[in-house]
C-alpha cells in the first residue's frame, strides 16, 4: 500500500511545494491537505493518512497542540512537524507531544520524501546530530526529574535498555541491528515492548527518557 499523507500548513504556497516533492515518488499519495490545525484531527479521522507534515506556527490552532490532539485518536498517524528555523524551540514541545520528528522547510526534496519513509516505518526523522541536539535542549536539571526517569528506565530489560540507547543517539532500525547483532525484527520488537511499558508513544519519548535516566 502506498504511503498517504496529509499536509498541514497555512501557507498555500508551502503545501503546492510539498505536494510536488512528494508526487513523484510512487509510493506516496496525497491523501489531502488543510489549512490549519483546527482541520487536521477531523481530517485525520476521515483521509487516515500514514503521515502528518504539520506547520508548527498556524494562525488558529499550532501544530504542537494539533500534534497533541492526534494523539489522543486511535491508531494515530505518525507527525512530522515542519518548522521555518532548525532552531525553533516549539520544535521541542511537539516532540514531547508525540511528534515523530521534525523538518525545516528548506530541506531537500529526496530528504523529504525518505523522511516520510522513515516516518511510516516507525523510525524517528531526525539525525544523530539533530537528536543530540534536541535532547540537550529538552533536558532540565533536577533531581526528581532524573529520578523519575532512572525509575522508568529501571522497568526495561538488559536488551531493551541496550536498544533505547541506541535510539537515543538517533540510529535507524537497521544500524541498531548491525550495532548489537540482532535482526531489524528484533530491534522492532524491543522498541514495541519499551514504548508498551513506559507507556508512552513514539521512540522520540523514549530517547528523552533514556537521555535523563543515563546522565
Amino acid at each position: 500500500m502506498p504511503i498517504s499523507v496529509l499536509l498541514v500548513d497555512d501557507d498555500p504556497l508551502v503545501r503546492t511545494g510539498l505536494r510536488m516533492m512528494l508526487g513523484g515518488a510512487a509510493d506516496i499519495t496525497i491523501a489531502g491537505e488543510v489549512d490549519d490545525g483546527d482541520a487536521a484531527e477531523e481530517a485525520v479521522r476521515r483521509l487516515a493518512p500514514t503521515v502528518v507534515l504539520m506547520d508548527i506556527r498556524m494562525s488558529r490552532v499550532d501544530g504542537i497542540t494539533a500534534t497533541r490532539n492526534l494523539h489522543r485518536q486511535p491508531n494515530p498517524p505518525q507527525v512530522i512537524v515542519l518548522t521555518t528555523f532548525d532552531a525553533d524551540t516549539k520544535v521541542i514541545d511537539a516532540l514531547r507531544a508525540g511528534a515523530a520528528g521534525y523538518l525545516v522547510k528548506h530541506t531537500e526534496p529526496e530528504q523529504i520524501v525518505a523522511a516520510v519513509r522513515r516516518a511510516a516505518a516507525g523510525e524517528p526523522v531526525l539525525s544523530p546530530e539533530v537528536a543530540r541536539t534536541l535532547i540537550s535542549h529538552v533536558t532540565q536539571t533536577g533531581d526528581t526529574k532524573q529520578a523519575r526517569a532512572r525509575e522508568q528506565f529501571a522497568q526495561l530489560s538488559p536488551k531493551e535498555r541496550e536498544v533505547a540507547i541506541a535510539v537515543a543517539e538517533g540510529l535507524s532500525n537497521s544500524e541498531i541491528a548491525e550495532r548489537l547483532y540482532m535482526s531489524v525484527g528484533t530491534v522492532k520488537a524491543h522498541v514495541s515492548s519499551a514504548l508498551t511499558k513506559l507507556d508512552i508513544n513514539g521512540r522520540i519519548q523514549l530517547a528523552l527518557i533514556t537521555h535523563d535516566a543515563t546522565s
